[in-house]
């Protein structure tokens, strides 16, 4: 007897110890769909006196196992190898020249317009004006493009994806979200953490600080808020962008006709700029494919330019403004101009316009492609275009209000000019396109509402035109052009937008070496007290200027940032209000398998927000339509915080109910830089074909679980007649994953789930769901070949009425008016309007 009770615990152990490990897969019946986890049993709670077989069968049906979707995800990763590939130095060559197309023309074009802003707040008296401005520019250059983005804020990469911008702050916070759960929806599985593109490290237990701050953020509302509320600011104010640089970039390059075309006044440069802002608004719905081949060449003929024309002012006017490395002049500018000097900080912060959506778009370059086409062009660029220009006005102080185009040699100002035009219009490209880039990655993340998006290139998902963005950001331009007619005007406006900005990424980044990098703490103080030293005090000086254009910026952001917060929380409210109102999987079992109705062929696609639980619309649809579809599938659209999910990766299901009512739940996942550009049709085809892979692993699943149950049956009983048999005999077998060991059961000369059946001894198989594969497989292609129907809800959200007055006018009114006026999710679909039904539901919040 005590043998046999050895044994018998032993067996339990395993048993136990197999079902509640990470790596074991296990199939899932409908006991266990969307339901509590089952009590975990103990050998005092099942007792040894009824027999190896009662615990054997109560510890099979009753242990806390793991859900389903979790354990399809670990089969999906473990069958895919993402290995990195070692790069060339040709191809980082390649890539870091594509760049300056694509990167680089914002910051590139600010030559344009720094020394003007400059010198219309200071006045030029001798050449500490002018070497105290120029060190300025060198050294902000310097230290913010240079030693902050390019060599430390590159490092906080969401796998490959570069942070800043555009919806950097957007990459920040889902790279942030993966660490600690801050996401105001909270949808959040296991399941999502095995996806090859997450590679998540958690904090390390050592490090008490990165727990403790990530502890704080989960549980603490106001802090999730106040993260959040940061990070819609930014976004804004990178939208404020997408209106100020086309304006500022297009003038400016105008501008320089004024000087060489007699009686081109202000009202000239006004109605060309216009002219080209219209075209240039026009033709984003061609895409930028078509064009880009051009830009990197226009942008290395315009650094060039740039670097060349400086070398000549330098060597012809005065070379000794190299003397400006000494930051010394710094010091001397300020003491000699006071209150003026502080004022020009808010032109020379224009300097480095460009250096928060310079990383615009980069899904496609590397980190060093990067910091090389920043190091050794870009930024010798930009200094000897500056240096230049100092040392022309150190010869021509009257210049200093056209001063780049004045600098340039008379016989060449004509193709400056054209380089300069396309120049700025390039830079403008670079800045819309990242806006519209901003915005569908905050649609992804549920912060902004529902528009339309037309995808121009079929080989590059990044290229992307919103045409209501697209057309309001040209009515913006327009206006921004006619009431300002000044680059002066709109340089003071672009100021608190960039800084505004940094200073969002400043705070992010230190979030980042706090939780994530686990960076030693005097290092992650250093980062915020030096760069975000500077960020305040460009931003104290850009905020005096707020009556001189400077409000402009604030009232884009505000109201972005309300449009994008309201949506952020009606659309919250209304999730919370779906996970309350689910319905309860028991009143589904008490309607049996034709669910109360009558069940036809076809496959309904219920779509739904939850990842667990049925959805409170299936009810209504059971009591609004005569029948219902043999096929069920709650399909949930979850947009994970990763940048790109692979096609092989998107689908997991789970069966709901019992396999007699057809019903499963099937969760779609994709990235924040996804594009469901899929036809409904090439949807269909994936899922039912995802669905399908998911049977036969049910099923081979089910049988390998029933052959180790049949063995180890044997194994014991041998074990009781021969003492000397060995009692720890298949605990391999019940350790190692199922995914294991349907190998070993391929090896072993079985290739499917039915030749694995075969395998089994009849007295394993139970006679009520042996052939049910072919069953459910033939149900399922003849319910395929009926067509499909999409169930979708006509959400109406609606505040209690016990609700206090601010949030029935945000929701009733603001939200609601949103939502009426926001693309409908047929519309994103592409689904044919035959295919849809639609019920009214009312969401109480």
């Amino acid at each position: 007897m005590e043998e046999e009770d050895k044994i018998e615990e032993n067996t339990v152990a395993l048993l136990v110890d197999s079902s509640s490990g990470g790596g074991e897969s296990r199939w899932v019946d409908g006991s266990e769909v969307d339901s509590e986890p089952a009590p975990q049993f103990s050998v005092e709670e099942t007792g040894s006196k009824d027999g190896y077989g009662s615990v054997r069968r109560r510890l099979v049906k009753k242990p806390n196992r793991l859900n389903s979707l979790d354990v399809e995800a670990m089969e999906i990763a473990a069958a895919q190898g993402h290995h990195s590939k070692d790069v060339s130095i040709w191809y980082t060559l390649a890539l870091a020249f594509q760049t300056l197309g694509v990167v680089y023309g914002d910051m590139g074009t600010s030559p344009l317009y720094v020394f003007t802003d400059v010198f219309s707040k200071v006045r030029i008296d001798n050449e500490v004006d002018i070497l105290g401005a120029l060190s300025l520019v060198m050294y902000t250059i310097t230290l913010l493009p240079l030693a902050k983005y390019v060599f430390v804020v590159l490092k906080a990469n969401d796998n490959g994806e570069v942070i800043p911008l555009s919806g950097g702050t957007f990459a920040l916070y889902s790279l942030i979200s993966r660490y600690a759960k801050v996401n105001m929806l909270p949808n959040h599985q296991p399941a999502d953490e095995l996806i090859s593109s997450f590679r998540l490290k958690l904090p390390t237990p050592e490090l008490a600080r990165a727990i403790r701050i990530k502890d704080k953020l989960e549980k603490k509302g106001t802090l999730k808020t106040m993260l959040l509320l940061l990070v819609l600011m930014g976004t804004s104010m990178v939208i404020g962008d997408g209106i100020l640089t086309p304006a500022i970039s297009v003038m400016s390059a105008v501008s320089g006709l004024q000087g060489q075309i007699k009686g081109f006044g202000t009202g000239a440069v006004v109605i060309v700029s216009i002219i080209l802002l219209i075209a240039l608004f026009s033709i984003q719905q061609f895409g930028t494919g078509k064009v880009g081949f051009m830009f990197a060449p226009v942008l290395a003929l315009w650094f060039f330019s740039l670097g060349s024309i400086g070398i000549y002012n330098m060597v012809k006017h005065e070379i000794s403004v190299i003397t400006a490395f000494n930051p010394a002049y710094i010091y001397l500018f300020f003491k000699k101009n006071t209150k003026d000097a502080w004022s020009a900080l808010g032109g020379c912060v224009l300097c480095v316009t460009g250096a928060e959506a310079m990383f615009a778009d980069l899904g496609h370059f590397s980190v060093q492609s990067i910091q090389i086409a920043f190091s050794f062009v870009v930024f010798p660029c930009l200094l000897l275009a500056y240096m230049g220009q100092a040392a022309y006005l150190m010869k021509h102080p009257e210049s200093a209000s056209r001063v780049f185009y004045d600098s340039v040699p008379e016989s060449l100002f004509w193709p400056v000019f054209v380089i300069a035009t396309l120049a700025a219009m390039i830079a403008s490209q670079a800045m819309i396109s990242a806006t519209f880039s901003c915005v569908k990655q905050s649609m992804a993340l549920g912060c902004f509402p529902m528009v339309k998006i037309i995808h121009t290139s079929k080989e590059l998902m990044g290229q992307i035109y919103i045409p209501v963005v697209n057309w309001f950001l040209m009515i913006m331009c327009i206006i921004v052009v006619s009431i300002f007619q000044s680059t002066t005007d709109i340089a003071n406006a672009y100021g608190i937008a960039e800084v505004g900005v940094m200073i969002v990424s400043t705070t992010l980044v230190t979030l980042v070496m706090l939780l994530i990098w686990q960076s030693n703490l005097l290092l992650v103080l250093c980062f915020p007290l030096v760069f975000g030293s500077v960020e305040l005090i460009y931003l104290s000086a850009v905020l005096s200027k707020i009556a001189e254009g400077g409000w402009l910026p604030l009232v884009f952001a505000s109201f972005f940032l309300c449009v994008m917060y309201i949506w952020n929380y009606g659309s919250v409210l209304k999730y919370q209000s779906e996970v309350r109102e689910k319905i309860s999987m028991d009143i589904l079992l008490d309607l049996g398998s034709n669910l109360g109705t009558v069940r036809v062929p076809g496959i309904g696609l219920v779509y739904n927000q939850l990842v667990q639980g049925i959805p409170s619309i299936f009810g209504q649809f059971l009591l609004t339509l005569p029948a219902i579809h043999s096929t069920i599938v709650f399909v949930c659209i979850k947009y994970v915080p990763v940048p790109v999910v692979p096609q092989e990766e998107r689908f997991l299901f789970r069966r709901v109910g019992p396999k007699d009512y057809h019903m499963f739940r099937c969760v779609a996942r994709y990235g924040y830089k996804d594009v469901r550009k899929e036809d409904h049709h090439i949807f269909e085809q994936l899922l039912v074909g995802s669905l399908e892979k998911f049977l036969r692993k049910e099923f081979q699943d089910l049988c390998l679980e029933r052959n180790i149950e049949f063995e180890y049956n044997n194994r014991v009983l041998v074990s009781l007649r021969d003492p000397e048999v060995p009692s720890s005999y298949g605990a391999d077998d019940l350790r190692t994953p199922l995914i294991q060991q349907d190998k070993r059961l391929e090896d072993a000369g079985t290739s499917g789930p039915e030749q694995a059946v075969s395998a089994l001894p009849s007295s394993v198989m139970s006679s009520d769901d042996d052939p049910s594969l072919e069953y459910e497989l033939s149900a399922l292609r003849e319910a395929m070949d009926s067509g499909f129907t999409y169930l979708l809800a006509h959400g109406d959200v609606r505040a209690k009425k016990n609700s206090y007055f601010l949030k029935k006018l945000v929701i009733n009114y603001f939200y609601a008016f949103l939502k009426r006026n926001c693309r409908a999710a047929t519309a994103n679909m592409s689904v044919p309007h035959m295919n849809i039904l639609e019920v009214g539901m009312t969401y109480a919040v």
